[in-house]
């Protein structure tokens, strides 16, 4: 259903930190002509947490238009509270959004039974894929294999974004789930390990700034090209390293700044990147190959 190298997308915005509707249109036309295999807006990465409703619809609805079908939109739709998620995913089916990504509810911390009630009510009340997406490390609460099994059961539930960095999690969940449940990491330094444990492609943050080499590796992958993909990846670790030496996005919006999409700008309570990590940035796209 969904595969290969799917970008988390950075939201361009101006200096002043309003959206900049028409860099977002050029960067989702860019992705694609670099190969990517999918497009996530509004997730973290899109900076969803600080962005009105309307401009997280609005985010979603572009990405769609410009992507046109050539591949497949995963709108970025969770919240901790139910009505609200239930919401943003009705408005992603609306739009014409391929599925829906919905984080595990932050801050307010449910029980597995809440996680089961939450995920449900959402998944009746849209008819329109769902991806769980499990994220300790935001969103402090771990949905357990356990519980996603039982929401696998869901016809409109299809698959995991699986950020706990746990290689072991893939193996159990696909014994559990099945084969057919889709399982995509959440994290670009494991990315092809969890390949080889049961998962079929990666929502990036790194693809953002190095989407063709990103597919290029999960197509190798896919093909049977091991020693490509696993190049590709020792490759790109300097990368990695740096995106996330702060706080994702201010790395790589710094970094898509550099390759002239947007500005660096991220809302507050995001602070602007420091010097040491903007020149620790420039020097890992300089050494993969991104920047002369």
């Amino acid at each position: 259903m969904f595969q290969g190298s799917l970008v988390a997308l950075i939201t361009p915005m101006r200096d002043d930190g309003a959206l900049d509707v028409d860099a977002l249109a050029r960067f989702v036309e860019w992705q694609i002509e670099e190969g990517t295999h999918g497009l996530v807006p509004v997730g973290t990465t899109g900076e969803s947490p600080t962005l009105s409703h309307d401009e997280h619809k609005r985010v979603v609805e572009i990405t769609i238009e410009v992507a046109r079908k050539r591949v497949p939109v995963i709108a970025g739709a969770g919240s901790n509270s139910t009505a609200e998620a239930i919401d943003l995913t009705r408005h992603a089916a609306e739009a014409g959004a391929d599925a829906a990504l919905v984080v595990t509810p932050y801050y307010n911390k449910p029980t597995q039974e809440g996680l089961y009630l939450h995920y449900t009510a959402i998944a009746d009340a849209v008819d329109i894929p769902i991806i769980i997406y499990n994220i300790p490390g935001r969103s402090v609460i771990d949905m357990s294999v356990e519980t996603m099994a039982r929401l696998a059961k869901h016809r409109n539930i299809v698959g995991v974004k699986d950020a706990t960095a746990n290689l072991a999690r893939p193996l159990h969940t696909t014994r559990a789930c099945g084969e057919a449940f889709c399982q995509l990491s959440g994290e670009d330094h494991t990315a092809l390990a969890f390949l080889a444990a049961g998962g079929v492609g990666c929502i990036s943050v790194t693809g953002n700034v190095a989407p063709r080499l990103c597919s290029t590796m999960h197509r190798a992958w896919q093909d049977g090209r091991v020693g490509e993909a696993m190049r590709i990846q020792n490759r790109l670790v300097p990368l990695h390293d740096a995106l996330f030496a702060e706080t994702s996005p201010g790395p790589v919006k710094y970094a898509a700044s550099l390759l002239g999409h947007t500005s660096a700008h991220c809302r507050l309570p995001l602070a602007p990147c420091s010097d040491a990590t903007k020149a620790r940035v420039r020097a890992a796209m300089i050494e993969v190959g991104l920047l002369n």
